[in-house]
Formats: C-alpha cells, structure tokens, sequence
C-alpha cells in the first residue's frame, strides 16, 4: 500500500521551531535537508538551548543562510544558580551575529520545581532582549503555563510579541494567550496523538493565530512516533489542521507562512 505524500505542491512551509543543529542529526543531516527541500520546507528557525549549542547552530546557519534562522537564549531546563555568566555570554554573541528571535526561553515546571524563581529572572532577562531588539520572544511551557501567563502578562507592552511555542493547553489557556493579541501558538506534532485535546482546542483559535514546528528531534507526529523527528514532516502536522479549519491544505501552508513571515520579519 502506497503513503499518503504529504506535499503541497503550490505553497512553501515554514518550520517555526527546530533544533537540527544537534549531534543526532550530525552523520546525515545533507539527507534532512534534501528532504526537507523536497517537502517544500524552505524556512527553518533554529532556537538555542544553551552556551553548547550556540556554535552548531551557527554553523549550520552560516552553510545554508537561506534556509536556518538562528535565534538566541537559554532554555529554562538549563537555568540552574550560575545561569547569569551563560546569559552574558549570549549577550556578546548578539552584539556580533543577527539571530531572529529570541528563545527558547520560558518555564518548565517538569523537570525541574526548585528553580523556578531563577528560572524566572531569566525569562526577564530574555523579555528584555525581545524589547530592545524588537524580536519575537519564543516561549517554552511545560507545567507551566499559569506561572508562565503571571509573567507575561505583568510584562506585555506594544513591543512584547512572540511564539508559545508546543502549545497543548485547554481552551481557557489558549484564550489567555490570544488576549494578549501580540503572540500566537506553535503547533507540532502533539496534535497528531490519539489521546490529545489539541484539535478541539484550535476549533476556538482563529488560523491567523497558528504557526507551525516540528521540535526536531522531539514529538515526531503520527506516524513516526518514537523516533526522530525532522523538518520535513511539517507538511504531516499541516494535514491535521485541514481537519480542524475545513480548509485545504494549501491554505494552511499560505496561512500559517504568512504570519510566521510576519512575526520573523522575514
């Protein structure tokens, strides 16, 4: 029995989300990029994770600058006491490189309960450095998507805009974050789970408000569960919102590229 190809043969797909600079994906990643091309996948935006990850990522966007959009931050499982040296370090990067937003930052709430108080001192750092360099702010929340509002709300102003990023929250949470009219959710691969609420959930969220990203290598949508996630199945996640929206497939690529062009500035 011949798959189903998941190709949109007249729109490009952006993936919002994606960490492919990583060593997992180190000994084939011409291969991941190939199909990714073939997929029609022509924008990926590369969060940072920590000081480690910074180089990587970089080069892998200096060797493809037309396809890898870097951005720039500590992600929330990795702030521990000393976690002010690693932002500083990040600081001299921003004043040599462009990245194209800033993240993934946040609250997890998961892993890790006892540094939620730094954890949050460095989510106001990164607030700061979406303010200053007017550049979406990409927002990681696991547990945490209450503590996670508390913030941002206290913080919203005209210049604060962005991504929460794997968004899985019910419908009061996806509400909170449209009142904020400036940020919009990015839906992966967890809206192809048998036992996920997602696709009832967006029925209360307009399209314009969606972006699409797989959290490679991580949540790998239906059928590819339990292994590696990649780029090229962004087309795959599209296809569930055809059922949510009652709209084709192309429609969902010209959409969700739209406003991802607009959040990146791109």
């Amino acid at each position: 029995m011949l798959q189903r190809t998941y190709v949109c043969k007249k729109k490009m797909w952006i993936d919002t989300h994606s960490h492919l600079y990583l060593e997992v994906f180190q000994q084939d990643i011409n291969d991941v990029i190939q199909r990714c091309i073939d997929n029609k996948v022509n924008h990926i935006f590369l969060p940072n994770i920590d000081s480690d990850s910074i180089k990587p990522m970089m080069g892998l966007h200096q060797k493809y600058p037309n396809l890898f959009f870097p951005m720039i931050g500590l992600h929330p499982c990795d702030v521990n006491e000393d976690f002010e040296v690693y932002l500083e370090q990040m600081e001299k990067w921003m004043t040599t490189n462009t990245f194209y937003g800033i993240g993934e930052t946040g609250l997890d709430l998961y892993w890790e309960k006892k540094h939620l108080d730094i954890q949050i001192q460095s989510l106001k750092r990164h607030i700061q450095w979406a303010k200053k360099f007017e550049k979406p702010l990409i927002l990681h929340a696991r547990d945490s998507f209450n503590e996670l509002l508390d913030v941002i709300e206290s913080e919203m102003d005209e210049k604060l805009f962005g991504i929460f990023h794997c968004f899985n929250g019910d419908v009061g949470t996806a509400q909170r974050i449209l009142n904020l009219r400036q940020f919009v959710l990015g839906i992966g691969g967890v809206i192809s789970y048998p036992k996920s609420d997602l696709k009832n959930t967006l029925l209360h969220v307009p399209l314009e408000k969606i972006v699409l990203e797989t959290d490679s290598p991580f949540l790998p949508p239906t059928p590819h569960r339990g292994k590696r996630n990649e780029s090229s199945y962004i087309p795959i996640i599209a296809e569930h919102l055809v059922d949510v929206y009652k709209v084709p497939l192309t429609s969902i690529a010209e959409t969700t590229s739209l406003t991802a062009k607009s959040i990146f500035k791109i």
